[in-house]
């Protein structure tokens, strides 16, 4: 090249899955059939009312143009609605939600938002790595804290609190958990809440998986006080089916709101209107609407714990989420190896923990977003590789 790229892309690289992806598609170019039990996109369609409204609203002459980088009023309200039915949180839909195009740029738009060059970011291990890839582009600091499978993969603030958090502007929370499929609690949320007032740290809970094989629905912000010190991040992407459609949110202090506003006002120009009716009529689906979706993946569970059981993996039953994370054999010696063993030979694609960070090296995670067709083809398959 002869233009030199901006330093900040030296902090970064491709997203994992970009890059497997890419070698899944060329192995399927010749002609391997291979089952992705990798990437936890929803395979289950929205609810048919949400389909409906977006038809209906796409074939509207005056639903074409810009749209308000806050979102419509009706949308801001209907999250309002499904975060008091469900989480039993009151927010003023006027200046304490803002929607997002998925949650994930939300990361963004919150780290450029908070996070000066220097900064320190408190980021889980293991966890979702865009917190850790987003605060390099901004120019913070990765400090990551541990989570284990012997404390229940819950942090020790006591040991952070043994440290220097002088320098922490954010700190990184995502209950239910992911890749570990740990539930959140109150119990948990007021410990983590408690310990941000009292050093200052803006935290930010990440929260799409409430409503996969779960129904006890947290919320950070139901902590008496916690829109003082805390934000909440949100998605259709994995409650109602609508990965693709990219329709998130961010919740807190209206103060919190404002300076993210200003980010992200600078980066798009809002959503696209009968996205964002369909999104209304998504956030006001039955709860029987859930159960049907979660019928589904409670099948599949039961397929994916037998295959773990196959690959001698031991897992914990509690988990909640798209996912299911085991341990591997302790005589494997090495995750990465170990699954691309599996790649090459069964043609299944299954995620090594080692990707979500040093605590997650001795683990695996398996996707519930294929059918059961497909998952039992791939156990047939490892089956008769004997894994």
């Amino acid at each position: 090249m002869k233009v030199k790229p901006a330093d900040r892309t030296n902090n970064v690289q491709e997203y994992y899955f970009s890059q497997k992806l890419t070698q899944i598609d060329m192995m399927r170019r010749e002609g391997a059939d291979i089952i992705n039990l990798g990437i936890g996109s929803p395979d289950q369609p929205p609810s048919e009312n949400t389909i409906k409204s977006l038809i209906k609203e796409a074939k509207k002459p005056t639903s074409h143009g810009y749209q308000s980088y806050t979102g419509i009023p009706a949308l801001r309200k209907a999250f309002a609605e499904w975060y008091k039915k469900y989480f039993h949180v009151e927010l003023n839909p006027d200046n304490e939600i803002l929607p997002l195009m998925g949650s994930k740029e939300g990361i963004m738009h919150i780290s450029m938002a908070f996070v000066n060059s220097g900064d320190e970011v408190l980021v889980p291990d293991p966890g979702y790595p865009t917190y850790s890839s987003v605060t390099n582009l901004v120019g913070g600091i990765v400090r990551k804290y541990d989570l284990n499978e012997k404390r229940g993969w819950l942090p020790e603030l006591e040991a952070l609190e043994q440290s220097d958090l002088s320098r922490v502007k954010l700190m990184w929370v995502n209950y239910p958990h992911m890749p570990t499929g740990t539930k959140g609690s109150m119990v948990l949320f007021e410990k983590l809440v408690a310990f941000s007032q009292k050093h200052v740290i803006l935290l930010c809970n990440d929260n799409p998986y409430s409503f996969i094989l779960n129904k006890e629905y947290h919320s950070l912000l139901a902590v008496d006080g916690a829109k003082e010190t805390a934000l909440e991040l949100n998605s259709l992407s994995k409650s109602q089916n609508m990965a693709g459609w990219r329709i998130g949110m961010v919740a807190g202090h209206s103060g919190y709101i404002k300076e993210i506003l200003k980010v992200k006002s600078n980066m798009d120009s809002g959503m696209f209107l009968p996205m964002q009716m369909a999104a209304i009529e998504a956030l006001n689906n039955h709860e029987s609407w859930y159960d049907t979706v979660n019928a589904v993946y409670s099948k599949r569970r039961k397929i994916v714990e037998e295959i773990m059981v196959l690959l001698g993996c031991n897992y914990d039953k509690s988990q909640v989420g798209l996912f299911l994370w085991g341990r591997i054999p302790e005589e494997v010696p090495n995750c990465e190896i170990y699954i691309e063993e599996i790649l090459n030979k069964s043609h299944v694609f299954i995620t090594p923990g080692f990707i979500f960070g040093k605590n997650g090296e001795r683990y695996l995670r398996i996707s519930l977003c294929a059918n059961e067709k497909r998952l039992t083809e791939a156990k047939e398959r490892l089956t008769f590789n004997s894994y």
